[in-house]
């Protein structure tokens, strides 16, 4: 820091005030570019941030700005650093939260039958829709569907930037991107066609997860495992010699039914393994197989295998070589036709029964039947059994059979050019990421280690990117999957359900010899996992992306290891061989006063902007940096108002400090003014307290840093400021007379020495009150100032820093014999002994001249070094008024 952004004269005040800040200087930092990225710069001067783009399906909740707060606090800090930081931000607009916001809010639903409308006007404009059934919203063209998503999410973003602009996020707002627009889809078409290319994306006809809420394809990142209501039914199936007895809670897939399974080792099963069984009521021959998988200690020891129930039965299927037999359709109803292995004339009469019903219906329906036949053995037995839900669906998933595409991502095996798995490439990935905390790297590892599929990326959904190929036509009209047409390159952005594949024309689309185009769209984790490179220019700006990329930092919440960072760590592997960033920041989850994890979900999040207005900006942001990186807080408006009241006390304290020459002169931070004990312990204290911030930050550990800095802030204004307001202020010349001039003025330099420290010390956590206080006495802004060190303080800071503690205590026992005996603290004492820790004389001797004028001893002040542990008066008289 130098004198030249000092002011040429100090603007203190008459009276400070939080309200206002905000808009005030949210305004400022726009129009002066604060915050801005400088694209003229070098790699090795830029920190760039992957900021996580929000869902744009609605509103944001308190969660978002406790860990959005904790990336600005980073970004602050590094650009205080003298970084060039790229702080871009994105929204994340496409895939099923959108669509389903878009159906609530409008009420409508995609028809791709239905025809294109102009000027469509949606029956409803607003609201949740939540009354809305799915069977009264209006049927549109897709077309129409994904205007009003545009529509929507345009709104939504405009809402969600006014916020984070409220909350002093120190974004560069140049830089947005969306996940939806034509730059987004490039770069997620451009990178899925090179995974093509090499083999690292495949289609795949092969049993999958299914929603048939959202009608679409789940992957495994996206499950949720959670307890769901059911019964086991006993059915007797029959061999030559006897029943078998099993235990389900499926019966309704026993027309679906290959195999019974038990563990090889199973006594009980030994002599009907490499037999067959019939199945009861639809007398269909199956073989009695041995597994490993199976458990001995779960009902019978035996289960059917169906095609399919669970991921078991997929398993089964596979290594025991079944066959197909699947009966579910994608509606999650029992498929109409009857199947061709079911021959008996009572199992056709009871399929036709369960034909087109739900799970629950066709369920019903048989267990009547089998309780007819007596092939159901007692009732049922209600339980509570563990299955998989789609994250964001509230029906358990099926498993359906269809064609969808792939990324590898290590799931199955895959060997890469240096020889090694890709399993194993991606684990050695984990390893070189710098996690904070470190703790949370084991997550990373358990998920690349627990995989069994690759990435599915392929959705049955609108709105999203679209997955860019077309497939030949034979001249028989049948659809060759296995021959697929891509663009080329500088073709991206491509639609294939609008746009003609090179070679062909739109009167083609659909006809013999012809083409059709892909329908089904990418996950929107297959797009956000390349915010890395939709942000830092890929494709778009080659220089911006030098600079930026591989990114220095990104933040997350601990939930989306899993998905978001795994996959963005497969994309940049895949495609760069090395890793997206170095550093990766991951916040904990923000509880209620149940201890309950926040979620929209769940009902129980706070909106914030109430919470900013009441509280304000610098207050909540306080909150959000006292929790630690990785660690679950407590949402507490508590904790919100002492951060209030630390915003409140810099600007008094500093109006203070900085006033006490009174005038309008220019502040002066001559640190060669400081002459005395206090003055250098003072500074000695803060100068230890900026380097241990200093670390703290380095460390990402931005809570600590506002613990040290806090810390002193409070014994800097509790004892300091009392110890030193009198020889500052001289308003008698008692300290100047008789050339002690240099008394008062090292009090005052040391004031603004510590306020301007102080300043740039919260300017990462407090952007609002430390601006506000900063262009009082300097121009420019705090947050493009230089972060204070120990050096700038020089000499002046190599006082004894206990000097400052062991003074106030002594001042807080003094000051407290008046409290209780209910005297102003303006009283003066006539006389009075103080007891002292034993090896504090000296030290109370130095600032004996500061406790007398604080404490307002006229007469003696008395230090007597005894067993006591603090400071305490024995002795006193006050002078009589």
């Amino acid at each position: 820091m130098t004198d030249e952004t000092l002011r040429t004269s100090t603007q203190v005040p008459k009276k400070a005030n939080l309200d206002g800040l905000e808009e005030r200087w949210g305004a400022a930092w726009e129009e002066s570019g604060t915050y801005a990225f400088d694209p003229n710069t070098a790699r090795e001067q830029v920190y760039s941030i992957d900021t996580p783009p929000p869902t744009v399906s609605g509103s944001l909740h308190v969660g978002h700005v406790f860990s959005y707060t904790h990336t600005d606090v980073v970004a602050r800090y590094k650009r205080m650093r003298g970084y060039n930081v790229f702080y871009p931000m994105g929204w994340d607009d496409n895939g099923l939260p959108t669509e389903r916001r878009v159906q609530n809010y409008y009420g409508v639903r995609v028809d791709p039958a239905q025809p294109y409308v102009e000027d469509f006007v949606p029956p409803h404009d607003g609201g949740d829709g939540k009354s809305i059934k799915y069977a009264d919203q209006k049927p549109i063209s897709r077309r129409n569907f994904i205007e009003l998503c545009w529509k929507l999410t345009a709104e939504d973003e405009k809402q969600f930037e006014a916020l984070w602009r409220h909350l002093g996020l120190s974004i560069d707002w140049k830089h947005q991107y969306q996940t939806i627009d034509s730059n987004a889809q490039r770069v997620a078409q451009t990178a899925f066609i090179r995974n093509l290319e090499r083999g690292e994306a495949y289609q795949a006809q092969a049993p999958g997860l299914w929603d048939v809420t959202f009608q679409t394809a789940v992957a495994q990142a996206e499950l949720e495992a959670r307890e769901y209501p059911g019964a086991y039914h006993t059915l007797a199936f029959h061999t030559d010699g006897e029943d078998v007895l099993i235990e389900t809670t499926r019966p309704e897939l026993l027309p679906a039914c290959v195999a019974l399974v038990a563990h090889p080792d199973d006594e009980r099963y030994q002599h009907l393994f490499g037999t067959t069984a019939t199945t009861p009521v639809f007398g269909v021959e199956i073989p009695i197989l041995a597994h490993p998988a199976a458990e001995i200690d779960k009902g019978a020891g035996i289960a059917m295998c169906c095609t399919f129930g669970d991921l078991t039965d997929v398993q089964w299927w596979r290594e025991l070589d079944l066959p197909m037999r699947a009966v579910l359709g994608k509606d999650g109803r029992l498929l109409n036709e009857t199947p061709q292995w079911i021959t008996t004339a009572q199992g056709m009469a009871m399929y036709e029964a369960m034909a087109g019903k739900t799970t629950f219906t066709g369920r019903k329906v048989l267990v009547e039947k089998l309780k007819e036949t007596g092939e159901m053995i007692g009732e049922e037995k209600p339980t509570q059994r563990m299955t998989n839900f789609f994250e964001k669906g509230d029906k358990p998933l099926e498993i359906v059979t269809s064609r969808q595409w792939y990324i590898r991502n290590g799931g199955r095996a895959y060997e890469e050019d240096n020889g090694k798995d890709l399993r194993e490439n991606l684990i050695d990935r984990g390893k070189e990421l710098e996690f904070h905390p470190d703790f949370m790297r084991v997550r990373y590892n358990n998920w690349v280690e627990g995989l069994n599929s690759d990435w599915l990326i392929s959705r049955q959904r609108f709105f999203g990117v679209p997955i860019p190929l077309w497939y030949e036509v034979s001249e028989s009209g049948d659809v060759k999957y296995d021959a697929v047409i891509t663009p080329s390159e500088d073709m991206l952005p491509v639609d294939p359900s609008s746009d003609t594949p090179p070679g062909y024309e739109e009167s083609q689309r659909g006809k013999p010899g012809g083409f059709v185009g892909e329908v089904d769209i990418m996950d929107t984790w297959a797009t956000s996992s390349l915010t890395p490179q939709v942000a830092g220019g890929w494709l778009r700006d080659e220089e911006l992306f030098a600079n930026v990329y591989p990114m220095d930092l990104r933040p997350q919440g601990q939930d989306i290891i899993r998905t978001w960072l795994f996959s963005t760590i497969v994309r940049a592997h895949l495609e760069f061989g090395g890793l997206p960033w170095k550093h990766a920041a991951i916040s904990g989850w923000i509880l209620d006063p149940d201890r309950k994890k926040m979620s929209k979900s769940k009902g129980n999040v706070v909106t914030p902007m109430g919470l900013l207005e009441q509280h304000g900006s610098d207050a909540v942001r306080y909150w959000a940096a006292s929790a630690r990186l990785g660690t679950d807080a407590a949402f507490d408006e508590q904790q919100m108002k002492i951060g209030r009241r630390l915003a409140m006390k810099i600007l008094n304290a500093s109006k203070f400090a900085l006033g006490m020459a009174g005038g309008d002169a220019a502040v002066d931070l001559d640190p060669s003014a400081v002459t005395e004990p206090l003055d250098h312990a003072m500074l000695a204290m803060l100068s230890d307290v900026i380097e241990r911030a200093t670390k703290a930050f380095e460390a990402y550990d931005h809570t600590r840093a506002l613990e040290l800095a806090e810390t002193c802030f409070w014994t800097f204004c509790d004892d300091y400021l009392e110890l030193v307001k009198d020889r500052a202020y001289d308003r008698d010349g008692e300290f100047s007379a008789d050339g002690g001039g240099g008394k008062v003025r090292s009090a005052r330099v040391t004031l603004n020495l510590a306020v301007d420290a102080f300043l740039r010390l919260f300017a990462p956590v407090l952007p609002y009150a430390t601006e506000e206080v900063w262009s009082w006495y300097r121009t420019g802004s705090v947050h493009n100032a230089q972060w204070p060190t120990a050096d700038e303080l020089g000499p002046a800071a190599k006082g004894d820093a206990k000097l400052v503690s062991v003074a106030g205590e002594a001042l807080a026992a003094l000051r407290k014999v008046k409290s209780e005996e209910k005297v102003s603290q303006r009283t003066a004492y006539q006389n009075v002994t103080l007891e002292i820790p034993s090896g504090t004389l000296k030290s109370n001797e130095i600032v004996r001249s500061e406790l007398e004028s604080a404490a307002h001893v006229v007469g003696e002040l008395t230090f007597v070094e005894s067993d006591v542990e603090a400071p305490t008066v024995s002795e006193f008289a006050f002078v009589e008024s």
